[in-house]
């Protein structure tokens, strides 16, 4: 899904690091992963803002 956002990985993680970004979900093996909804809940209160 990082791709879809367009930002570098770093970026992602540090928007997480601050809870800037979407809301994420850390499976058991360290892997990160970002509902579908979550993604479009977020980018629906970034076009309300802008």
């Amino acid at each position: 899904m990082i791709e879809e956002i367009g930002v570098p990985r770093a970026t992602f993680y540090r928007w997480r690091q601050y809870k800037k970004g979407p809301k994420s979900i850390k499976l058991p093996n360290g892997a990160v992963r970002i509902r579908r909804s979550e993604l479009s809940r977020w980018l629906q209160t970034l076009e309300e803002s802008a």
